[in-house]
Formats: C-alpha cells, sequence, structure tokens
C-alpha cells in the first residue's frame, strides 16, 4: 500500500432548506467535494498503526477507504454476559487469557452484559474481541474518544502489549494525540498534514504511582465490586491504597498469618486494581512495594495465596517471588460448610523472598 487519492462528491437534492442555505450564504454550487491524498508505506514487519488528526481531516474516510474489509464499527453484544458474545470457537481460557492480556482482569466484569460495563471496560472488551476473531487486522475508530485521558494513555500502552503478544495487527483511528506516546506505534499517518512516519521504539512514559496507608476502611466499598473472590472485607486488616498521577487506582489489605509455627508472618488479604488502571503494570509494582515493606522494613515473612490466572503468571516469571504451594482449597467456615467460593479452586500460594537465598 502506498500512494491514495481518495475523492468524495455530495450533492443533495435542492429541497427548499438546501435553497435557503444556498441563497442566505451565496453558496454557487450543492455539489460538496472532499479530496484526501497521501502516502501510506507500510512494510510487513509493523504490529501496530496509527492514524491521527482533528476532527474533519479525513482519518475515518481514509480508514474506511484503505482497510474497508477490517474497520470494526461496532459489534454486536446480544448475551446476558460478555463472555457468551465472544467467538463460540473460543474456549474459556482463551477468552480468559484474551481479556487479560488487554488489562480487563476483572472477573466478575466478565460476567455482566457490554451495556453494564463502563466505557473503559467496553473498549477493552471490544479490542479482547478482536484478538479472538479470525481477521489478522483489525481497524479501530473513535479510539479512547469516550474515556479520561488518564485511562486512554493507560489503556492505549496495556492494548499495545496485548497486541504485540499475537500475530494480529492493530490500527488506531483518532483525534487525541496525547495517546501516541502510551500506544508507540511503529507508524503514524497525521491526516492534519497527510504525512507518514516510520517510528523508532521509545520507552512509555513515566507513571506516577504513589502509595499510602489509609485509616478509613470504607473505602473497600470502592474495590469490592471488582475482587475476583468476594466482597467481603476483614477491618483487621491494614490498608494500603495506589494513585496513578493522582487518581485512586489501587487497593491492597495485609493481615498477621495466625499460625502456630510460623511467627512474624503476614498474608495479603486482598488486592485490586481498578479496571481502568489495569495492563500497565501498575498492580506488580504495587505489590512488590507492599511485600518490600514488610520484608525490608518490618522484618517480617510475607505471603500471599491466589487464584487469579494473570497474578499467578506475574509472580511465576518475578524472582522476587517463590512459589510455596500448588494446590486446591477447600475453606470450612464457622458453621464447618465448604465455602462456596474455595471450594475445589486451584489456588497458589507465593513467599517474598527479595532479600532470602533461594534453592
Amino acid at each position: 500500500m502506498s500512494t491514495f487519492d481518495i475523492v468524495r462528491n455530495t450533492q443533495p437534492k435542492e429541497t427548499f432548506r438546501v435553497a435557503s442555505i444556498m441563497g442566505k450564504f451565496d453558496l454557487e454550487s450543492n455539489n460538496i467535494k472532499e479530496r484526501f491524498t497521501g502516502n501510506i508505506d507500510l512494510s510487513d514487519s509493523w504490529q501496530v498503526g496509527l492514524i491521527v488528526g482533528k476532527s474533519g481531516s479525513g482519518k475515518t474516510t481514509i480508514a474506511k477507504e484503505l482497510f474497508a474489509d477490517n474497520y470494526i464499527v461496532n459489534y454486536q453484544y446480544t448475551h446476558e454476559t460478555i463472555l457468551d458474545d465472544m467467538p463460540k470457537e473460543c474456549t474459556v481460557e482463551q477468552i480468559s487469557k484474551a481479556f487479560n492480556s488487554v488489562g480487563f482482569s476483572s472477573p466478575p466484569s466478565w460476567l455482566k452484559s457490554y451495556e453494564m460495563l463502563s466505557n473503559g471496560e467496553k473498549m477493552r472488551c471490544d479490542l479482547a474481541r478482536a484478538t479472538l476473531e479470525p481477521q489478522s487486522l483489525f481497524v479501530f475508530d473513535e479510539f479512547t474518544s469516550v474515556v479520561d485521558r488518564n485511562v486512554a494513555q493507560i489503556g492505549s500502552y496495556a492494548i499495545q502489549k496485548a497486541v504485540r503478544k499475537t500475530k494480529k495487527q492493530f490500527i488506531a483511528v483518532t483525534c487525541h494525540y496525547d495517546v501516541e506516546e502510551w500506544l508507540q506505534p511503529d507508524w503514524t499517518y497525521n491526516t492534519d498534514t497527510m504525512t507518514f512516519t516510520h517510528n523508532q521504539k521509545k520507552n512509555r512514559p513515566k507513571i506516577k504511582l504513589e502509595i499510602y496507608r489509609s485509616k478509613d476502611k470504607t473505602i473497600w466499598r470502592m474495590f469490592a465490586r471488582h475482587h475476583y473472590l468476594n466482597h467481603t472485607h476483614n477491618n483487621a486488616a491494614s490498608v494500603y491504597i495506589a494513585l496513578v498521577n493522582g487518581q485512586i487506582a489501587g487497593f491492597y489489605s495485609v493481615l498477621p498469618f495466625p499460625h502456630p509455627t510460623k511467627k512474624n508472618t503476614y498474608r495479603a488479604h486482598r488486592f485490586v486494581i481498578l479496571p481502568d488502571y489495569q495492563g500497565a503494570g501498575i498492580g506488580m509494582i504495587f505489590q512488590n512495594e507492599i511485600a518490600k515493606h514488610y520484608d525490608e522494613t518490618l522484618n517480617k515473612t510475607f505471603i500471599l495465596t491466589t487464584s487469579h490466572p494473570a497474578i499467578v503468571h506475574a509472580l511465576q516469571t518475578d524472582p522476587k517471588w517463590r512459589m510455596t504451594r500448588l494446590g486446591r482449597a477447600a475453606k470450612t467456615g464457622r458453621t464447618g460448610m465448604k465455602n462456596k467460593t474455595s471450594n475445589n479452586r486451584i489456588t497458589v500460594a507465593f513467599q517474598y523472598v527479595r532479600n532470602k537465598q533461594t534453592s
């Protein structure tokens, strides 16, 4: 694909209203013509592209003309859960992996209908679905247009990471210039100047992450519905909050580990990153800082148990953590009845070993 010359002609019928406007503004003709010419020189090795420019500069026209078969307008969502809206040939494991890969790692939201999702979740859901569809190239118009700019930037970084882990190609079409350094496209076409640029790989902008201890335990209510297991929280737990660029993004709470032989041990109780901030590595930075604080500053052993696939994968690939147990949970409550949220669920236990010898 190289040079293009796109011409659009519109000539509406000369109705009373059309004639009135033509007369009022002294228009000589009701024939409206738009022309867009340029050059998009694509190699075979790219994965992420960006078409960006002001409204009315021809972004959508060019994208539709050049990538008509891959231009995504609106997916149809008709089921009660987005899980059942994903391609029928995909397994639950494949769908879960796709959701997690684009930073949509909140299983409770997977059980919602599309209409119940936030704008940020809808964007990630659409992109996860695109990675599951058979097409090798997908083009998204109005990319990040309906989300907060802070969310748009974090989401752009998460999405490009997900695409680069596949063999897919993705083109974002947007009027928002701020996503470029986060999306890290292999090429950019600017419709303001009709110029094409091959981009060099750059580091993403730094994320300002602040962590503080909170005495307000009620803040859990903001995060409870996003926790993958249940909504309960032990008020005896110490609570920590993560801010991303000044906005509340994460929750972490810690409890002493009640064990007769393991003294001075603390465990993770609840850990949530809000959906809009998932996929950019914020969760692991937050978790490691909490574990480091207990290990190095307080001289305590820090452990956690989880069944969340994304968290398990992240910890398995991080040398600061050592897996200590793999099994199935079968917790019992005060009544002796098995907890339905834990029964037969595969769980993995880890210990933070940053300053300890590992074998």
